[in-house]
């Protein structure tokens, strides 16, 4: 055992925020700590390293500790990415017994997170890791804390173990939840009829015979009456609601190439980020847009969104950007004053979304300016996905927000009608949501059909050039019938009746 901590008490403003009966570290032991934002993950982090006195409790260890900190020094010139791997480089030389490290890959590539993986698989001692990265924490850990309402729970196995068993607790309070309502039924039931028949007695000609049997039917109404009061109460599992959200524009759209990308290039001064790319959108994709720090993945958002040369969109499309700065909240209105003030849904409808995003009952009428950082960024995806728009730009939306949080996002996107392009490292969400990946490396920006597990096994295929120009020639067929069904122009009707023509011409010399 390295180390050992009972009995601790935290509290923040006179508010108890961590009671933890009893913690233990073993060597060997990789430890994944997983709550929502505020729930007191760092807290306990800082107290088990040392870095935190203020509270009740003791914390037993001689081994050697090294804590890697949340909240990095950004006064540098370095890119976040870089002052993370160096904060990581520092910790892993030390070679403490103990590394605790809160949120690690922040700001950290694929590539990076990769590397700190396999760095940490070779740690000779134990560590614990608070993250939202799910996939991180599922590669390394043995062991997960789950910080909920104070408390501290040990469950055994990774992150995908410890949803499996949270998974069968959910059934089994569901299970509950329905033996409780029958019984509670059945009694209510039995309660009713008794005193019913009471009551008839009660009105039956006076005699010893009536006046008994009232009597012991009041008798076993109040046993009835007792078991109902004692019977435990067991509360009903929560579930999302449905969305059924309409998006502006949905007919026109329908399935139809709404961003087209035609040799369009990536450059920042005189380096090259990509050379000329190709390749169209279609209206209801998820788009994820991959690749290491610095490939150019913000540099191709910004020129998207400002259309610029080598980008044509739809004019059907109705664009809404989420940026890390959240500049499209008012900070002195409300969440739901800021959510309807770009949105024609329905007041249900917009309390369903909040709701998903964890804003229930008043919290709906809180101001943006007392908000946490994670509270303001899930208060953006309210506004964004309830605007009065079809297409949703998302620049690393995760960050900031806790487990639950992202799981949330995941949701609201999968049931988004619209189409949804969006930045991200964290291979877990882009697993759960993407349709398609915009891969950027090695100077080449490529559309690959197919989930994140398609794009792993995604293999580039070489083809003639006779299956090159059909490919171009389908592509654009695609692309003109899509600008004739918006506007019915006798030029693009031409141009769609000669590339028909062409189409045939390549398909009888394949043929042939």
């Amino acid at each position: 055992m390295l180390l050992e901590a009972k009995d601790i008490r935290y509290e923040v403003d006179g508010w108890e925020l961590l009671h933890v009966e009893q913690l233990q570290i073993q060597r060997g032991d990789f430890i994944g700590v997983v709550g929502k934002n505020g729930c007191g993950k760092t807290s306990l982090l800082n107290i088990l390293s040392g870095n935190e006195d203020k509270y009740i409790g003791t914390v037993h260890s001689e081994a050697s500790v090294e804590l890697l900190p949340q909240l990095k020094n950004t006064n540098t010139t370095k890119s976040g990415g870089e002052v993370t791997q160096t904060y990581i480089n520092e910790a892993i030389s030390r070679k403490a017994e103990i590394l605790f490290a809160d949120e690690p890959t922040t700001n950290l590539d694929k590539e990076h997170i990769e590397k700190l993986e396999r760095q940490l698989k070779r740690w000779n001692g134990a560590v614990v890791i608070v993250s939202h990265d799910r996939a991180f924490i599922d590669s390394l850990c043995n062991k997960i804390w789950e910080v909920n309402e104070r408390k501290v729970r040990t469950f055994n196995g990774n992150y995908s173990a410890y949803r499996e068993q949270k998974e069968i607790e959910i059934a089994k309070q569901d299970e509950n939840y329905k033996n409780y309502m029958t019984k509670k039924h059945q009694l209510e039931n039995a309660l009713g009829l008794k005193k019913e028949k009471a009551a008839k007695a009660s009105r039956s000609p006076r005699n010893p015979f009536y006046a008994k049997k009232q009597k012991k039917m009041e008798k076993t109404a109040s046993a009835i009456q007792t078991r109902l009061e004692k019977l435990e109460r067991v509360e009903k599992v929560k579930e999302d609601p449905p969305l059924n959200m309409g998006i502006v524009n949905e007919a026109i759209l329908g399935n139809k190439a709404i961003i087209r990308v035609e040799e369009l290039e990536g450059w920042i001064g005189d380096r090259l980020l990509w050379g000329k790319a190709r390749f169209y959108i279609h209206a209801g994709d998820k788009v994820a847009i991959i690749g290491n720090n610095g490939v150019g993945k913000t540099t191709f958002i910004k020129k998207l969104i400002s259309t610029e040369q080598g980008i044509e969109v739809s004019p059907a499309v109705k664009m809404g950007y989420f940026s890390q700065n959240l500049d499209i909240l008012d900070p002195d209105k409300s969440i739901l004053e800021n959510v309807k003030a770009t949105s024609s849904q329905e007041l249900s409808l917009v309390r369903t979304v909040l709701a998903r995003l964890h804003f229930f009952r008043d919290d709906v009428y809180k101001k943006v300016e007392v908000l946490s950082g994670g509270e303001r960024v899930k208060a953006a995806f309210a506004k964004i996905f309830l605007s009065d728009i079809n297409t949703i730009i998302l620049d690393e939306p995760t960050n900031y927000l806790d487990i639950d949080a992202v799981e949330a996002l995941e949701s609201l996107i999968s049931e988004y009608k619209g189409t949804v392009i969006f930045v991200s490292h964290d291979r877990r969400f882009i697993e759960k949501t993407a349709t398609k990946i915009i891969s950027i490396e090695s100077q080449t920006m490529e559309l690959i059909e197919g989930d994140y597990n398609s794009y792993q096994s995604y293999q580039p295929k070489v083809m003639d050039e006779t299956e090159q120009d059909l490919m171009v020639i389908e592509t654009r067929l695609s692309e003109v019938l899509s600008r004739l069904s918006i506007n019915p122009d006798p030029n693009l009707e031409q141009e769609f009746q000669d590339l028909l023509e062409k189409k045939k011409k390549y398909s009888r010399e394949e043929g042939e």
